[in-house]
């Protein structure tokens, strides 16, 4: 069984973000980078099905070259190699391009199982899972939260909203993005960071890809990123109980409008 993991780097949990100068994304200079979270449980997913069922686990990740120590991170837990989309021309794309850069590599690949994380911390948009798996004509299924794997299909259950979950299975191959929580990701060992030093990692570039940045132009992109504005403030009403209620009225009915 070969299963590949997409893996993103972002900014941990509690960093101070701050808007950089042109307005279109946040100063990365003081920045903490780690592994996105669900990303670390799509992972774990994969290494728990390989130590059952056999086979390769395989991660890949795009960004700067920062973005390699995730993989570096991922192969010391115990994958088996990685692909590194390292190009700045990557730097813009959105989710539909960014699908079909992976697409690019994932055809060539005989895999059974491409997993990710439900969505990345950072754009929250929860997208590549689902275009990936219609660039590749795959089944897929989102928000899982456990996974069976009998001969030949993939059994999940999926997390829905309200509390309510359903069990579904697909046939191999087939991408699912994973909900944190389905596991307890592990930590590198010793011996997994040493074992990590002779694994490949396959660095790819747009040229390697055989198209051209004008070829995968965004559908979408960031034209302004701002911390909300405070357009509402709190209005003390202060007086006698009969006072008080005059004026609560005087403002529901002709400011609020909700009586």
């Amino acid at each position: 069984m070969k299963i590949f993991v997409l893996i993103k780097q972002v900014a941990a949990q509690g960093s101070v973000v701050k808007i950089d100068g042109d307005g279109r994304w946040v100063e990365e200079t003081n920045l903490v980078f780690t592994a996105n979270e669900s990303d670390n449980y799509a992972l774990e997913e994969a290494l728990l099905m390989k130590e059952a069922h056999g086979g390769e686990v395989v991660v890949c990740t795009l960004g700067p070259e920062r973005a390699r120590q995730v993989v570096k991170d991922a192969l010391a837990k115990g994958a088996d190699r990685a692909i590194f989309f390292r190009d700045d021309q990557f730097a813009d794309l959105d989710s539909n391009a960014l699908g079909e850069v992976f697409a690019r590599i994932l055809r060539e690949e005989e895999f059974d199982l491409i997993l990710s994380g439900l969505q990345a911390d950072d754009t929250g948009e929860a997208e590549l899972g689902p275009i990936l798996a219609q660039k590749l004509n795959l089944p897929h299924v989102t928000m899982v939260v456990e996974t069976e794997l009998p001969d030949g299909v993939i059994k999940v259950k999926q997390e829905l909203e309200g509390g309510w979950f359903r069990f579904v299975e697909a046939d191999l191959p087939a991408l699912l993005t994973i909900q944190s929580g389905i596991n307890q990701p592990r930590y590198a060992s010793l011996k997994g960071i040493m074992a990590m030093k002779k694994k490949e990692i396959r660095e790819i570039t747009m040229a390697d890809l055989g198209i051209t940045a004008a070829e995968l132009s965004a559908m979408q992109s960031i034209t302004r990123l701002y911390i909300p504005e405070k357009i509402k403030e709190t209005t003390f009403i202060e007086g006698s109980a009969e006072e008080i209620a005059t004026k609560l009225v005087d403002v529901l009915s002709n400011e609020a409008k909700v009586i």
